[in-house]
């Protein structure tokens, strides 16, 4: 395990009240002190989680915030909120979020400079669809991405920043990209943070391998030397699931 390693579960809208508690105390129960485990849960259980994993190995992250700092914006959630009841991370740009709720780049950068200007790190998400990867052209649209965002962000935003690389055509598919795919492209993210940033931040930012991670995947795609970790969908709602991925970071 390097400096880099994290694993990421991503709970989405799953879980109760009670489920959750129980998940996280099974958790923690495993003892796997070492690894740096990062929970994106449901809002309504960030501040009862946050304090049951105080001074643990496991981190409290939100799934989404809103772009603006206060006002009337009826049901949504500000960084200074999530701030306030103990969040650690907040995960932007998700795949989901941007299919579904129709959010582009610059609404993603907005929403990552309101999250680091109230204190919170931020999992970016990226990725291609499948017509991307099958043209061959997953590269040049992953970059654009961070170009139009990540890439705009500033040295002390990007240090409290990890990627996450999440091919859109293997998230919650059970397909996953091979070892050797996710290496190409974490590989080709690494490079160009380090042509807009620096070598020294490319080397200490982590970039994390999402969809469909899986304990019978998880050592192979954690071996290649670019992939920090993985942002975990289904398999992090289980302990029997995560408990085996958690492992597979610190072996």
């Amino acid at each position: 395990m390097n400096k880099r390693s994290v694993v990421a579960g991503n709970w989405k809208m799953n879980l109760n009240s009670l489920e959750a508690n129980d998940l996280v105390q099974d958790l923690l129960s495993l003892k796997h002190h070492s690894a740096r485990v990062i929970l994106g849960v449901p809002y309504v259980y960030i501040s009862s989680l946050a304090r049951l994993t105080n001074g643990t190995n496991i981190e409290i992250a939100a799934q989404n915030c809103h772009h603006k700092e206060k006002g009337a914006y009826t049901g949504e959630i500000s960084v200074n909120m999530l701030k306030s009841i103990g969040t650690d991370y907040v995960i932007l740009g998700h795949s989901e979020r941007r299919e579904y709720f129709g959010e582009d780049e610059a609404l993603i950068l907005e929403k990552m400079q309101m999250a680091h200007q109230a204190g919170l790190k931020v999992i970016y998400c990226c990725g291609e669809p499948l017509s991307v990867r099958e043209a061959g052209e997953q590269n040049d649209y992953v970059e654009q991405q961070l170009r139009n965002s990540l890439l705009k962000l500033d040295k002390e935003q990007m240090q409290n920043t990890i990627i996450a690389y999440e091919p859109i055509w293997a998230i919650g598919t059970g397909k996953t990209a091979s070892a050797d795919q996710a290496q190409d492209m974490h590989k080709h993210i690494r490079q160009l943070v380090n042509n807009q940033f620096s070598a020294e931040m490319a080397e200490e930012t982590s970039i994390l391998y999402g969809g469909s991670v899986k304990p019978a995947n998880a050592n192979e795609l954690f071996a290649k030397a670019d992939v920090d970790g993985g942002l975990v969908g289904g398999a992090s709602l289980k302990a029997e699931l995560f408990g085996p991925i958690i492992e597979a970071i610190i072996e």
